[in-house]
């Protein structure tokens, strides 16, 4: 019994799973988008997509978990973030997925304001830095899906052309 079809179908979960975790949090986004490519690449003995072909997506993963990482951290410092309000963004992150949609866009600008406003109790400073760094955690979600659709594109020109 061939049972490719079932990896295959891992592969597209993967790959879907991913590119939803890119926007929910929760979730390790572009790894999965990765980690799905490599099953199909698997699946079908490396032949279509090879190597140097996972080496890019594998870079392209990197770069995303970097740009993951560093997002909201620029987008807070650009406006003056204190720790606590970084801190509060990351608990604004996580309280936000228990209100779904709205809490993932709400949840860290609120938890940033709120850090900020305890660190220095200013609420125009506050609202400033809850804008940053919600507008660094959007600016992250873009440049992760454009990653993510890069990705794809690359391995469905490796696949299609080999």
């Amino acid at each position: 019994m061939d049972y490719s079809f079932i990896f295959y179908t891992v592969a597209a979960l993967l790959v879907l799973t991913g590119i939803a975790g890119i926007i929910l949090p929760a979730l390790p986004g572009v790894p999965l988008v990765f980690v799905g490519l490599l099953v199909a690449a698997w699946t079908e003995g490396f032949e279509r997509v090879g190597w140097i072909t996972l080496v890019v997506l594998g870079v392209l993963t990197v770069i995303s978990i970097i740009i993951d990482i560093i997002s909201t951290v620029i987008g807070a410092k650009k406006v003056g973030a204190s720790r606590l309000a970084l801190v509060g963004s990351a608990v604004g992150t996580v309280a936000g997925l228990f209100f779904m949609p709205i809490g993932l866009f709400v949840g860290p600008f609120l938890g940033a304001l709120g850090g900020e406003y305890l660190h220095g109790r200013k609420l125009g400073q506050a609202t400033k830095v809850g804008l940053g760094t919600w507008l660094g955690i959007v600016l992250g979600v873009a440049f992760k899906l454009g990653l993510a659709m890069t990705m794809v594109a690359v391995f469905a020109v490796a696949w299609f052309v080999n």
